[in-house]
Protein backbone atom coordinates (compact mmCIF):
# COMPACT_ATOMS: atom_id res chain seq x y z
CA UNK A 1 0.00 0.00 0.00
CA UNK A 2 1.45 3.44 -0.91
CA UNK A 3 2.86 5.58 1.90
CA UNK A 4 0.47 8.01 3.56
CA UNK A 5 0.99 10.26 6.52
CA UNK A 6 -0.73 9.01 9.61
CA UNK A 7 -3.36 11.24 11.18
CA UNK A 8 -3.27 11.46 14.98
CA UNK A 9 -5.88 9.19 16.48
CA UNK A 10 -6.67 11.28 19.56
CA UNK A 11 -6.84 14.91 20.68
CA UNK A 12 -5.85 18.12 18.92
CA UNK A 13 -7.41 18.91 15.59
CA UNK A 14 -7.93 15.27 14.60
CA UNK A 15 -9.42 13.96 17.81
CA UNK A 16 -12.99 14.46 16.60
CA UNK A 17 -13.31 11.44 14.35
CA UNK A 18 -11.48 12.79 11.32
CA UNK A 19 -8.81 10.09 11.59
CA UNK A 20 -11.56 7.50 11.29
CA UNK A 21 -13.03 9.23 8.28
CA UNK A 22 -9.52 9.48 6.78
CA UNK A 23 -9.18 5.70 7.11
CA UNK A 24 -12.39 5.22 5.17
CA UNK A 25 -11.30 7.75 2.51
CA UNK A 26 -8.00 5.92 2.00
CA UNK A 27 -9.76 2.64 1.38
CA UNK A 28 -12.80 3.65 -0.58
CA UNK A 29 -12.72 7.04 -2.29
CA UNK A 30 -9.44 7.31 -4.14
CA UNK A 31 -11.47 6.57 -7.26
CA UNK A 32 -15.10 7.68 -7.01
CA UNK A 33 -17.29 4.64 -6.52
CA UNK A 34 -14.34 2.24 -6.57
CA UNK A 35 -11.37 1.18 -4.47
CA UNK A 36 -7.83 0.62 -5.67
CA UNK A 37 -7.48 -2.19 -3.12
CA UNK A 38 -10.05 -4.76 -2.04
CA UNK A 39 -12.04 -3.48 0.92
CA UNK A 40 -11.54 -5.53 4.05
CA UNK A 41 -15.00 -5.69 5.67
CA UNK A 42 -13.44 -6.01 9.12
CA UNK A 43 -11.70 -2.63 8.81
CA UNK A 44 -14.77 -0.96 7.32
CA UNK A 45 -17.03 -2.25 10.08
CA UNK A 46 -14.50 -1.13 12.67
CA UNK A 47 -14.43 2.37 11.17
CA UNK A 48 -18.22 2.57 11.13
CA UNK A 49 -18.44 1.43 14.73
CA UNK A 50 -15.81 3.91 15.95
CA UNK A 51 -17.40 6.74 13.94
CA UNK A 52 -20.79 6.01 15.50
CA UNK A 53 -19.25 6.13 18.97
CA UNK A 54 -17.65 9.52 18.28
CA UNK A 55 -20.87 10.95 16.83
CA UNK A 56 -22.91 9.70 19.77
CA UNK A 57 -20.75 11.74 22.15
CA UNK A 58 -19.97 14.89 20.19
CA UNK A 59 -22.08 15.04 17.06
CA UNK A 60 -25.74 15.72 16.34
CA UNK A 61 -26.69 12.48 18.12
CA UNK A 62 -24.90 13.45 21.34
CA UNK A 63 -26.82 12.74 24.53
CA UNK A 64 -26.90 13.64 28.18
CA UNK A 65 -24.96 12.91 30.39
CA UNK A 66 -22.00 12.42 28.02
CA UNK A 67 -22.65 15.90 26.70
CA UNK A 68 -23.59 18.74 29.05
CA UNK A 69 -24.19 21.98 27.18
CA UNK A 70 -24.14 23.95 30.43
CA UNK A 71 -20.47 23.14 31.03
CA UNK A 72 -19.35 25.82 28.60
CA UNK A 73 -21.90 28.29 29.98
CA UNK A 74 -20.68 27.98 33.57
CA UNK A 75 -18.02 30.71 33.59
CA UNK A 76 -17.62 34.08 31.94
CA UNK A 77 -14.35 33.16 30.25
CA UNK A 78 -15.79 30.05 28.58
CA UNK A 79 -18.92 31.90 27.50
CA UNK A 80 -16.66 34.45 25.82
CA UNK A 81 -14.61 31.69 24.21
CA UNK A 82 -17.66 30.20 22.49
CA UNK A 83 -19.36 33.50 21.61
CA UNK A 84 -20.40 33.35 17.94
CA UNK A 85 -21.51 36.95 17.32
CA UNK A 86 -20.03 40.20 18.59
CA UNK A 87 -21.16 43.81 18.42
CA UNK A 88 -18.88 46.84 18.22
CA UNK A 89 -19.25 50.53 17.48
CA UNK A 90 -17.92 49.77 13.98
CA UNK A 91 -21.21 47.99 13.28
CA UNK A 92 -23.35 51.06 13.96
CA UNK A 93 -24.62 53.84 11.70
CA UNK A 94 -26.45 56.75 13.29
CA UNK A 95 -29.49 58.14 11.40
CA UNK A 96 -30.00 61.87 12.01
CA UNK A 97 -32.69 64.38 11.07
CA UNK A 98 -31.47 67.77 9.89
CA UNK A 99 -33.39 71.00 9.32
CA UNK A 100 -32.65 74.54 8.21
CA UNK A 101 -31.80 77.30 10.66
CA UNK A 102 -29.34 77.99 13.46
CA UNK A 103 -29.30 76.53 16.97
CA UNK A 104 -32.53 74.66 16.34
CA UNK A 105 -33.46 71.47 18.14
CA UNK A 106 -36.93 69.97 17.85
CA UNK A 107 -37.87 66.88 19.87
CA UNK A 108 -39.81 64.22 17.98
CA UNK A 109 -42.76 63.23 20.16
CA UNK A 110 -43.14 59.74 18.70
CA UNK A 111 -39.39 59.04 19.05
CA UNK A 112 -38.41 60.04 22.61
CA UNK A 113 -34.76 61.06 22.78
CA UNK A 114 -34.47 61.73 19.03
CA UNK A 115 -34.40 65.30 17.71
CA UNK A 116 -34.39 67.29 14.52
CA UNK A 117 -31.24 69.42 14.50
CA UNK A 118 -29.90 72.36 12.56
CA UNK A 119 -26.44 72.02 11.03
CA UNK A 120 -24.56 73.76 13.85
CA UNK A 121 -26.04 71.34 16.38
CA UNK A 122 -25.52 68.39 14.07
CA UNK A 123 -21.78 69.10 13.93
CA UNK A 124 -21.62 68.54 17.68
CA UNK A 125 -23.55 65.29 17.32
CA UNK A 126 -21.16 64.16 14.59
CA UNK A 127 -18.18 64.86 16.82
CA UNK A 128 -19.75 62.82 19.60
CA UNK A 129 -20.38 59.93 17.21
CA UNK A 130 -16.77 59.94 16.07
CA UNK A 131 -15.50 59.99 19.63
CA UNK A 132 -17.60 56.90 20.35
CA UNK A 133 -16.20 55.10 17.30
CA UNK A 134 -19.29 55.25 15.09
CA UNK A 135 -18.03 55.27 11.48
CA UNK A 136 -20.91 56.97 9.65
CA UNK A 137 -24.04 59.10 9.86
CA UNK A 138 -27.12 58.71 7.66
CA UNK A 139 -28.78 62.04 6.84
CA UNK A 140 -32.53 62.56 6.56
CA UNK A 141 -33.74 66.08 5.73
CA UNK A 142 -36.72 67.94 7.12
CA UNK A 143 -37.81 70.13 4.21
CA UNK A 144 -39.85 73.30 4.60
CA UNK A 145 -43.40 72.90 3.33
CA UNK A 146 -42.94 75.83 0.95
CA UNK A 147 -40.17 73.94 -0.87
CA UNK A 148 -42.25 70.81 -1.52
CA UNK A 149 -43.72 70.34 -4.98
CA UNK A 150 -45.28 67.57 -7.02
CA UNK A 151 -42.07 67.39 -9.10
CA UNK A 152 -39.71 67.33 -6.07
CA UNK A 153 -37.34 69.83 -7.71
CA UNK A 154 -35.79 70.68 -4.34
CA UNK A 155 -34.39 67.15 -4.21
CA UNK A 156 -31.67 68.03 -6.73
CA UNK A 157 -31.05 71.65 -5.75
CA UNK A 158 -27.24 71.96 -5.39
CA UNK A 159 -27.78 74.71 -2.83
CA UNK A 160 -30.36 72.69 -0.92
CA UNK A 161 -30.24 71.52 2.67
CA UNK A 162 -28.62 68.12 2.16
CA UNK A 163 -25.74 69.27 -0.10
CA UNK A 164 -24.92 72.07 2.34
CA UNK A 165 -24.94 69.71 5.32
CA UNK A 166 -22.84 67.11 3.50
CA UNK A 167 -20.21 69.68 2.52
CA UNK A 168 -20.01 71.05 6.06
CA UNK A 169 -19.70 67.60 7.64
CA UNK A 170 -16.96 66.49 5.24
CA UNK A 171 -15.06 69.72 5.75
CA UNK A 172 -15.21 69.45 9.54
CA UNK A 173 -14.81 65.67 9.80
CA UNK A 174 -13.16 64.26 6.65
CA UNK A 175 -12.94 60.77 8.13
CA UNK A 176 -16.63 60.52 8.95
CA UNK A 177 -18.72 58.49 6.54
CA UNK A 178 -21.71 60.44 5.24
CA UNK A 179 -24.68 58.54 3.82
CA UNK A 180 -27.52 60.37 2.10
CA UNK A 181 -31.06 59.22 1.46
CA UNK A 182 -32.05 59.09 -2.20
CA UNK A 183 -35.84 59.35 -2.18
CA UNK A 184 -38.40 61.96 -3.02
CA UNK A 185 -40.94 61.70 -0.19
CA UNK A 186 -39.36 64.50 1.90
CA UNK A 187 -39.64 66.79 -1.15
CA UNK A 188 -43.02 65.93 -2.68
CA UNK A 189 -46.24 67.69 -1.84
CA UNK A 190 -48.04 64.34 -1.95
CA UNK A 191 -45.63 62.39 0.26
CA UNK A 192 -44.87 59.63 -2.25
CA UNK A 193 -41.34 58.47 -3.13
CA UNK A 194 -41.73 59.34 -6.78
CA UNK A 195 -43.55 61.40 -9.36
CA UNK A 196 -47.22 60.57 -9.68
CA UNK A 197 -49.46 60.17 -12.70
CA UNK A 198 -51.62 63.29 -12.62
CA UNK A 199 -54.24 61.56 -14.74
CA UNK A 200 -54.64 58.64 -12.36
CA UNK A 201 -57.18 59.23 -9.56
CA UNK A 202 -55.24 56.78 -7.37
CA UNK A 203 -52.00 58.73 -7.89
CA UNK A 204 -49.97 55.86 -9.31
CA UNK A 205 -46.23 56.46 -8.89
CA UNK A 206 -44.42 56.66 -12.22
CA UNK A 207 -41.32 54.50 -12.30
CA UNK A 208 -39.13 55.57 -15.24
CA UNK A 209 -39.83 59.28 -14.89
CA UNK A 210 -38.89 59.07 -11.20
CA UNK A 211 -35.53 57.48 -12.06
CA UNK A 212 -34.36 60.66 -13.74
CA UNK A 213 -35.05 62.75 -10.64
CA UNK A 214 -33.37 60.21 -8.37
CA UNK A 215 -30.27 60.15 -10.58
CA UNK A 216 -30.00 63.95 -10.48
CA UNK A 217 -30.46 63.92 -6.70
CA UNK A 218 -27.73 61.29 -6.23
CA UNK A 219 -25.29 63.23 -8.39
CA UNK A 220 -25.86 66.46 -6.45
CA UNK A 221 -25.20 64.62 -3.19
CA UNK A 222 -22.06 62.96 -4.55
CA UNK A 223 -20.69 66.25 -5.84
CA UNK A 224 -21.26 67.77 -2.39
CA UNK A 225 -19.09 65.02 -0.90
CA UNK A 226 -21.44 62.20 0.10
CA UNK A 227 -19.54 58.96 0.52
CA UNK A 228 -22.55 56.70 0.07
CA UNK A 229 -25.87 57.40 -1.63
CA UNK A 230 -28.71 55.19 -0.44
CA UNK A 231 -31.74 54.88 -2.74
CA UNK A 232 -34.66 53.95 -0.49
CA UNK A 233 -37.45 54.54 -3.00
CA UNK A 234 -37.87 50.98 -4.39
CA UNK A 235 -38.28 52.07 -8.02
CA UNK A 236 -37.26 49.41 -10.55
CA UNK A 237 -33.90 50.11 -12.18
CA UNK A 238 -32.87 52.98 -9.94
CA UNK A 239 -29.49 51.53 -8.96
CA UNK A 240 -28.41 51.17 -12.60
CA UNK A 241 -29.61 54.65 -13.48
CA UNK A 242 -27.84 56.21 -10.48
CA UNK A 243 -24.62 54.30 -11.18
CA UNK A 244 -24.74 55.46 -14.78
CA UNK A 245 -25.21 59.08 -13.73
CA UNK A 246 -22.42 58.95 -11.15
CA UNK A 247 -19.92 57.28 -13.46
CA UNK A 248 -20.65 59.68 -16.30
CA UNK A 249 -19.72 62.53 -13.94
CA UNK A 250 -16.58 60.64 -12.79
CA UNK A 251 -18.01 60.06 -9.33
CA UNK A 252 -16.74 56.51 -9.49
CA UNK A 253 -15.86 56.30 -5.79
CA UNK A 254 -19.34 57.11 -4.56
CA UNK A 255 -20.83 53.93 -3.16
CA UNK A 256 -24.44 52.83 -3.48
CA UNK A 257 -26.25 51.34 -0.51
CA UNK A 258 -29.45 49.98 -2.01
CA UNK A 259 -32.53 49.55 0.12
CA UNK A 260 -33.06 46.33 -1.79
CA UNK A 261 -35.62 44.66 0.46
CA UNK A 262 -37.70 47.53 1.77
CA UNK A 263 -41.10 46.41 2.90
CA UNK A 264 -44.36 48.37 2.91
CA UNK A 265 -44.27 48.27 6.68
CA UNK A 266 -46.41 49.75 9.42
CA UNK A 267 -43.27 50.37 11.48
CA UNK A 268 -42.33 53.60 9.66
CA UNK A 269 -44.89 55.89 11.28
CA UNK A 270 -42.60 57.83 13.65
CA UNK A 271 -40.06 58.40 10.84
CA UNK A 272 -42.70 60.03 8.68
CA UNK A 273 -43.54 62.27 11.63
CA UNK A 274 -39.86 63.15 11.93
CA UNK A 275 -39.35 64.22 8.32
CA UNK A 276 -42.78 65.77 8.00
CA UNK A 277 -44.10 63.55 5.22
CA UNK A 278 -46.90 61.87 7.18
CA UNK A 279 -49.30 64.77 6.62
CA UNK A 280 -48.51 64.90 2.91
CA UNK A 281 -49.07 61.18 2.44
CA UNK A 282 -52.35 61.27 4.35
CA UNK A 283 -54.25 58.02 3.92
CA UNK A 284 -52.11 57.02 0.96
CA UNK A 285 -49.76 54.05 0.99
CA UNK A 286 -46.71 52.73 -0.84
CA UNK A 287 -47.93 49.23 -1.63
CA UNK A 288 -47.38 49.58 -5.39
CA UNK A 289 -43.61 49.86 -5.05
CA UNK A 290 -42.49 48.70 -1.61
CA UNK A 291 -42.49 44.97 -0.84
CA UNK A 292 -45.30 42.89 0.60
CA UNK A 293 -44.44 41.82 4.19
CA UNK A 294 -45.66 38.32 3.29
CA UNK A 295 -42.86 37.75 0.77
CA UNK A 296 -39.39 36.29 1.22
CA UNK A 297 -38.28 34.89 -2.16
CA UNK A 298 -39.08 38.24 -3.75
CA UNK A 299 -36.47 39.88 -1.52
CA UNK A 300 -33.77 37.68 -3.04
CA UNK A 301 -34.84 38.71 -6.53
CA UNK A 302 -34.67 42.38 -5.54
CA UNK A 303 -31.19 41.97 -4.07
CA UNK A 304 -29.95 40.07 -7.12
CA UNK A 305 -31.20 42.82 -9.43
CA UNK A 306 -29.61 45.61 -7.38
CA UNK A 307 -26.26 43.83 -7.23
CA UNK A 308 -26.36 43.25 -10.99
CA UNK A 309 -27.04 46.96 -11.45
CA UNK A 310 -24.01 48.01 -9.41
CA UNK A 311 -25.02 48.21 -5.74
CA UNK A 312 -22.05 48.03 -3.36
CA UNK A 313 -24.08 47.29 -0.24
CA UNK A 314 -27.66 46.13 0.31
CA UNK A 315 -30.23 46.88 2.98
CA UNK A 316 -33.12 45.07 4.61
CA UNK A 317 -35.76 47.33 6.17
CA UNK A 318 -37.37 47.07 8.73
CA UNK A 319 -35.05 45.11 10.95
CA UNK A 320 -36.18 42.85 13.77
CA UNK A 321 -39.42 41.58 12.15
CA UNK A 322 -37.30 40.64 9.11
CA UNK A 323 -34.31 38.82 10.61
CA UNK A 324 -35.17 35.85 8.41
CA UNK A 325 -34.70 38.02 5.33
CA UNK A 326 -31.33 39.27 6.56
CA UNK A 327 -30.20 35.68 7.04
CA UNK A 328 -31.39 34.59 3.58
CA UNK A 329 -29.76 37.57 1.87
CA UNK A 330 -26.43 37.06 3.62
CA UNK A 331 -26.32 33.32 3.03
CA UNK A 332 -27.34 33.65 -0.61
CA UNK A 333 -25.15 36.54 -1.77
CA UNK A 334 -22.31 36.96 0.77
CA UNK A 335 -22.19 40.71 0.17
CA UNK A 336 -22.17 43.63 2.66
CA UNK A 337 -25.65 43.41 4.16
CA UNK A 338 -27.16 46.10 6.37
CA UNK A 339 -30.29 46.29 8.48
CA UNK A 340 -32.34 49.27 9.59
CA UNK A 341 -33.77 49.20 13.10
CA UNK A 342 -36.56 51.55 12.12
CA UNK A 343 -38.43 54.24 13.99
CA UNK A 344 -41.29 51.98 15.06
CA UNK A 345 -38.88 49.46 16.55
CA UNK A 346 -37.12 52.27 18.39
CA UNK A 347 -40.39 53.73 19.65
CA UNK A 348 -41.62 50.38 21.00
CA UNK A 349 -38.44 49.66 22.93
CA UNK A 350 -38.22 53.22 24.21
CA UNK A 351 -41.85 53.30 25.36
CA UNK A 352 -41.57 49.96 27.16
CA UNK A 353 -38.38 51.08 28.88
CA UNK A 354 -39.89 54.39 29.95
CA UNK A 355 -42.82 52.55 31.48
CA UNK A 356 -40.47 50.30 33.40
CA UNK A 357 -41.55 47.21 31.49
CA UNK A 358 -38.14 46.50 29.94
CA UNK A 359 -34.50 47.13 30.79
CA UNK A 360 -33.58 49.55 27.99
CA UNK A 361 -29.87 48.85 27.80
CA UNK A 362 -30.22 45.07 28.02
CA UNK A 363 -32.99 44.89 25.42
CA UNK A 364 -31.37 47.32 23.00
CA UNK A 365 -28.05 45.50 23.09
CA UNK A 366 -29.80 42.16 22.66
CA UNK A 367 -31.73 43.47 19.66
CA UNK A 368 -28.56 44.80 18.02
CA UNK A 369 -26.74 41.54 18.64
CA UNK A 370 -29.65 39.72 17.00
CA UNK A 371 -28.97 41.63 13.79
CA UNK A 372 -25.34 40.50 13.86
CA UNK A 373 -26.34 36.92 14.57
CA UNK A 374 -28.73 36.99 11.62
CA UNK A 375 -25.87 38.04 9.33
CA UNK A 376 -25.99 41.84 9.21
CA UNK A 377 -22.64 43.55 8.68
CA UNK A 378 -23.99 46.79 10.10
CA UNK A 379 -27.08 48.35 11.62
CA UNK A 380 -28.71 51.74 11.22
CA UNK A 381 -30.17 52.47 14.63
CA UNK A 382 -31.43 55.49 16.55
CA UNK A 383 -29.86 53.79 19.57
CA UNK A 384 -26.39 54.03 17.98
CA UNK A 385 -25.04 56.75 20.28
CA UNK A 386 -26.33 55.03 23.40
CA UNK A 387 -25.17 51.61 22.27
CA UNK A 388 -21.67 52.87 21.43
CA UNK A 389 -21.46 54.55 24.85
CA UNK A 390 -22.53 51.34 26.59
CA UNK A 391 -19.98 49.35 24.62
CA UNK A 392 -17.24 51.80 25.55
CA UNK A 393 -18.19 51.68 29.24
CA UNK A 394 -18.12 47.87 29.24
CA UNK A 395 -14.52 47.57 28.09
Amino acid sequence: MPYRNKAPAQGGEAGDGRAIRLLRVQWTTIVPGKSIFPINPIYLNMANSMDDQVNSKTGPNARFPDTRMRRMRRDGFSRRMMCESRLSADDLIYPVFVLDGVNRVEPIASMPGVERQSLDRLLKTAEQALQLGIPALALFPVINAASKTAEAAEAYNPEGLVPRVVAALKKEFPGLGVITDIALDPYTSHGQDGLIDAGDPAGYVLNDETLEVLARQALVHAQAGADIVAPSDMMDGRVARIRQELDAARQIHTRILAYSAKYASSFYGPFRDAVGSAGNLGKGNKHTYQMDPANSDEALREVALDLAEGADLVMVKPGMPYLDIIRRVKETFRVPTYAYQVSGEYAMLKAAARNGWLDEQACVMESLLAFKRAGADGILSYFALSAAAWLKASR
